[in-house]
């Protein structure tokens, strides 16, 4: 098949959370699997073409009067970024800067919409699917069954919407309909409008032939009022052109046996490098260096999100078992100073670091023993994943894709981490107790870490879901 793959961020050339890590591995695993991939992407003037090797190409798009220039990274799949110096090439973030949006969202957003869906009569492509990603990308769904309608290299085309975080939604004034080309009659309930405003996410749900979330049991989350942000009743009237597909890990970055940021490498058969990969984090934040003491691991943003205010909550209940705990990661200034306040007062049981490191980030997955992740919603989750692959057993909250990746240990043989349901320091203490008490039975616990490193967790498997998918639309 012939996929147009369009992504606000794709990493390593742009990323602010786990889309730019989507946009890179899934087309690279769908063309491994022998299918033409052209992903398209802004070129933000944070990209440095040169430096990247990226090739000015000699047409440019044009999205209703509006040009856009063209460069190519090397290799394959092939990515494309659209050079627009006003919209793109003049702002250092991606949606904001700051803390803050950028003023034109819409404009810019919409702007990536249009030109995505004029690259196929620039390059001579010819789609069977159109891919969009988020809110950013969603127009695009509206924009090929009306104003692409006729465009013949687009006739063939369906289109799939993914939602990485249903949170995230491109609300904006209704007044920039005007300023974007949209006609007036998308602003009905049927369409665009949401609260008198206009919803880019809405359009995507709206007008996608199918849609996908990161996670079986997230996709059954978002139908209901308390994780569906108002929209819902959309997502249940669309319920049978939804899929929950889970996203993949790069096992190729993410293996303990060959990562160049650890000390010591290890396997599932071999565990003494895990055990040096301990005792070095442990020097690396200054904590004592021991071997039989929990070491708990903590990597991500500092936000309620992330069920943050529960770790806040029943801080003082984790430091009064015997376990270290190491942090890293940056959000809430109340919660960094938590954080460092705890560090300061008992140095001796939490190391800490605000702010993001790779290698360190690396460094706390091989470390730990065990990996703490109690979100309040968690379309996916990835840390839990990484954990699993690298020995260190995940304490979780049953929500999204944390329901979906972790098996709850069942005190005997099954299992390969520690769930817990309701959103409550209470219930997060008593599953990290549980965890706690497990580890001293070294036959047992050494079940529950080969059970978890010998799950296939790889992008081949998720790319084979929608391989089937794309295949089930092209039908139509």
């Amino acid at each position: 098949m012939e996929i147009l793959f369009v992504a606000s961020e794709v990493a390593p050339y742009s990323k602010t959370g786990g889309l730019g890590d989507v946009a890179e591995a899934l087309p690279r695993a769908l063309a491994a699997r022998g299918h033409t991939v052209t992903v398209v992407t802004p070129l933000y003037g944070s990209i440095d073409p040169g430096a990247l090797g990226l090739r000015r190409l000699d047409v440019s798009v044009d999205a209703r009067g509006e040009r856009a220039g063209l460069w190519l990274a090397p290799g394959k799949p092939a990515i494309h970024f659209l050079e627009h110096e006003r919209y793109f090439g003049e702002r250092r973030g991606l949606y904001g800067e700051a803390g803050a949006d950028y003023g034109d969202n819409a404009q810019r957003f919409a702007f990536l919409a249009r030109a995505a869906l004029a690259l196929p009569r620039a390059l001579s492509l010819a789609p069977g699917i159109v891919h969009l990603n988020d809110w950013q990308t969603a127009l695009a769904a509206w924009m090929l069954r009306n104003e692409y309608a006729a465009d013949p290299r687009l006739a063939q085309a369906r289109s799939v919407f993914t939602i990485h975080n249903l949170a995230y939604q491109g609300v904006f004034p209704k007044e920039v309909l005007v300023e974007i080309g949209l006609p007036w009659e998308v602003f009905s309930w049927e369409a665009m409008e949401f609260h008198d405003q206009l919803n880019f996410l809405k359009a995507g749900l709206t007008f996608a032939d199918a849609l996908t979330t990161v996670s079986p049991t997230y996709a059954k989350e978002i139908l209901t009022p308390e994780h569906g942000y108002g929209l819902d009743p959309l997502l249940r009237h669309r319920r049978n052109d939804l899929h929950g597909i889970l996203n993949g890990i790069d096992v190729a970055q993410w293996d303990p046996a060959r990562d160049p940021h650890l000390p010591a490498r290890y396997g599932p058969q071999d565990l003494e490098g895990k055990a040096a990969c301990k005792a070095a984090l442990q020097r690396e934040l200054g904590l004592p260096v021991r071997a039989e003491v929990p070491l708990v691991g903590m990597v991500g943003r500092l936000a309620e999100q992330k069920g943050i205010d529960l770790v806040a909550a029943a801080l003082p209940g984790i430091l009064g078992m015997d376990l270290q705990l190491a942090v890293l990661g940056s959000g809430q200034a109340e919660y960094e100073e938590i954080f460092r306040r705890a560090a300061l007062e008992r140095p001796e049981r939490v190391g800490v670091r605000i702010g993001f490191d790779e290698g360190l980030a690396h460094r706390i997955e091989a470390g730990a023993d065990i990996f703490l992740m109690p979100s309040r919603y968690e379309p996916c989750g990835l840390n839990q994943m990484y954990s699993l692959r690298y020995g260190t057993v995940p304490v979780v909250r049953a929500v999204g894709g944390l329901e979906d990746t972790v098996e709850d240990f069942d005190g005997l043989r099954r299992g390969t981490g520690f769930k817990f349901g309701d959103y409550d320091p209470r219930a997060l203490l008593t599953a990290l107790r549980r965890a706690v008490e497990m580890r001293r039975d070294a036959r047992a616990w050494r079940g529950i870490v080969e059970r978890g490193m010998a799950i296939d967790f790889s992008w081949d498997a998720s790319a084979a879901r929608y391989e089937e998918l794309f295949r089930s639309l092209a039908g139509r």
